[in-house]
């Protein structure tokens, strides 16, 4: 879009919005909303578990104006050879590797299943659903990113089934009769002792395929929430249980082939009709990579919120208030956790020393059909023609040619260097 197009459209929207808020009415309705810079920066996070095995972390989103119940994300990072021990939930999880490779045992259907994971899959835990984590791989840090979905929760998160002192079994909180009595081991359960870890040495290769067989004592990386008490002889899992022939399986975005794809950038979306899961779940996945300077383009998501993190590079992510007035322009790193309201105008842009790549979460399985604001999908070439010409007082041809100057769709090139951006948001 050349800089007059720009600037005559930027006309054009101020000629049809004159009720704007404006100096103080505009901070009025700013500080209805709650606005601020870092408004829609989730940058306070809270730490799970921190041991020298690893560390969890968990950034919790919220609802906007009596929305839907917020999702959390969680920030799985796994040493070599340690283990995150076998737990429930109250919520339900979508994990997905960032790096490294994982084995995730659950139980499906009252059985043992496990699933071997790498680099880019995506897995869905249900709540309720006892499971465990294995870093398998050799030498290699495991790190995964996962959704947690409250709308089940009751706010207690993990109910481990196995442990030592911190934490300790929710089976040990039962009276030693009634441990006696459903064990039938009186001897070895009096008053949960048999229950706990009582002695930690060093674990196998968790990639060697006779990982924990033998009869000495192992410690899953040591220390609270990655403790387990002496191991027995593991079998593998078809030997300690049948695995069901159907279960469900993992989906790698990176084998994936792009939604949308031109010279600025790539897109994924996953929804229920690719990821059978997700259905039940209740979330989306997407995963979008732009190339230095490109932007994703001002769009709304009609159907979810979105949660967002960015997986590598730095750019911006700028959020609009319904009101028609910058709620947030935020720059980004790796790391950053964005997140937007659903039907809020937004858009990322990349930073020109190189690209960025975002992966995250929306609130709906269901296919989102993002409505983009500007460029060659957008829903403003859609409805060219006289009651939009009317509705920006202007001719339709002179809107017309405006609206068309940018030939791209979605992920748009960079503004020309040699060219002065006009200020889009000002009044």
């Amino acid at each position: 879009m050349t800089a007059w197009c720009a600037t005559a459209l930027l006309m054009l929207l101020i000629a049809a919005n004159p009720a704007a808020p404006a100096g103080n009415e505009r901070r009025e309705e700013e500080e209805e909303f709650g606005g601020g810079r870092g408004l829609f920066l989730l940058e306070k996070s809270k730490q799970v578990v921190k041991t020298e095995a690893g560390e969890v972390k968990v950034v919790k989103g919220f609802g906007w104006k009596g929305g839907p119940s917020p999702m959390h994300l969680g920030f799985i990072s796994m040493e070599p050879n340690s283990l995150y021990v076998p737990q429930y939930m109250d919520s339900s999880l979508i994990l997905f590797v960032r790096r490294g490779e994982a084995k995730v045992g659950w139980i499906y259907k009252d059985r043992l299943v496990e699933k071997q994971l790498k680099i880019g899959d995506i897995y869905r835990i249900p709540a309720g659903s006892t499971f465990y984590i294995a870093n398998t791989g050799r030498g290699q840090r495991l790190q995964m990113i996962s959704s947690i979905d409250t709308s089940e929760s009751l706010g207690y998160g993990s109910f481990f089934i196995s442990g030592g002192s911190n934490p300790t079994s929710v089976l040990a909180g039962f009276d030693s009769h009634t441990l006696a009595t459903a064990f039938n081991r009186p001897h070895r359960l009096h008053q949960g002792r048999g229950l706990r870890a009582r002695e930690e040495v060093n674990l196998h290769d968790a990639g060697d395929p006779n990982w924990g067989r033998g009869k000495g004592k192992q410690r899953w990386g040591g220390g609270k929430n990655m403790r387990m008490a002496e191991a027995p002889e593991l079998r593998p899992v078809e030997e300690r249980t049948r695995t069901p022939r159907r279960c469900p399986h993992a989906y790698n975005l990176y084998q994936r082939t792009p939604d949308f794809k031109n010279d600025y950038g790539w897109s994924i979306a996953v929804g229920e009709d690719d990821y059978a899961p997700l259905k039940h779940a209740r979330a989306g996945v997407f995963l979008v990579n732009l190339t230095a300077g490109a932007m994703m383009a001002p769009h709304i998501n009609p159907t979810a919120a979105e949660y967002g993190v960015v997986l590598s590079g730095a750019g911006s992510v700028q959020v609009v208030f319904p009101n028609g007035s910058l709620a947030m322009n935020a720059e980004v790193a790796e790391g950053d956790v964005f997140w937007v309201p659903r039907y809020f105008p937004f858009c990322q842009v990349a930073s020109r020393s190189g690209s960025m790549e975002f992966f995250g979460f929306t609130t709906s399985a269901r296919k989102n059909r993002p409505q983009f604001l500007v460029g060659a999908g957008s829903v403003l070439r859609a409805m060219m023609g006289p009651e939009l010409a009317a509705a920006f007082a202007a001719g339709e041809d002179h809107l017309r040619k405006i609206a068309e100057a940018q030939g791209e769709s979605t992920i748009l090139p960079p503004w020309p260097r040699s060219e002065r951006s006009p200020e889009l948001w000002s009044q």
